[in-house]
């Protein structure tokens, strides 16, 4: 594990930040493995969040550190409401450090049972989650923004045709964007998407699922710079 995602780092980011992608791993290694079910987002970002609430403990190197988790944090956004999907704060004596988090699931059958569609729409929302997780950075809601992305669909991650419009929203394995203005419309409505960072999106499949962890970097950090931070 690089010194940036340290899980013994002394810095607090850096525990945080690694905290956050082993409990990703372990709820990818649970619901591939079916320890634990998951039909929708709901399910999943309690699940995810309790993962990571159990590894909070272990982060604690000093007494004056506090780690708190936040779910369905309300936030203001370019004069609208928003809703961070889990907020994950810590702080210390001499230092404070925020990771928004963005959940998205989609399974070939809804939690009803029925047969679900709009695989576009789960395309593009993706996207979206990328560009408000910039935005809760860029305004000072937190100082990284993290996706998190699970599906059980191959044909996203590994498609054999990419011809339908909705692949300008390309979610495979491997794929490279950013900084990109997005305006293809999808499911019949207007879409203004702006990215400002780079994304290298790389799946894990565990079972039937496949899983994704995306976060945007500066592009002179995409390019080996060390010194950029993550969004």
């Amino acid at each position: 594990m690089s010194k940036s995602k340290s899980i013994e780092s002394e810095a607090l980011s850096s525990r945080m930040r690694a905290a956050v992608s082993l409990a990703w791993a372990l709820f990818a290694r649970k619901v591939g493995g079916g320890l634990v079910e998951i039909n929708k987002e709901a399910s999943m970002q309690l699940q995810f969040s309790y993962l990571l609430q159990q590894l909070l403990p272990l982060i604690a190197f000093h007494r004056t550190e506090k780690f708190v988790l936040e779910l369905e944090t309300g936030v203001t956004l370019d004069n609208s409401t928003c809703e961070i999907d889990v907020l994950f704060t810590g702080s210390s004596e001499s230092a404070k450090h925020r990771i928004a988090m963005e959940l998205k699931c989609y399974r070939t059958l809804a939690s009803s049972g029925g047969k679900r569609g709009a695989t576009d729409i789960f395309m593009k929302d993706v996207y979206e989650d990328l560009a408000i997780l910039e935005r809760y950075v860029e305004v000072g809601h937190a100082d990284e923004g993290i996706a998190f992305v699970m599906n059980d669909m191959e044909r996203l991650v590994r498609p054999t045709d990419r011809s339908a419009k909705c692949w300008r929203y390309d979610i495979s394995h491997g794929a490279t964007f950013g900084p990109a203005q997005l305006s293809i419309p999808i499911g019949g409505k207007a879409v203004s998407i702006e990215l400002r960072r780079t994304y290298v999106l790389e799946w894990i499949q565990h079972g039937s699922f496949w899983f994704l962890e995306a976060q945007g970097r500066t592009q002179q950090c995409a390019v080996g710079d060390a010194k950029n931070t993550h969004v």
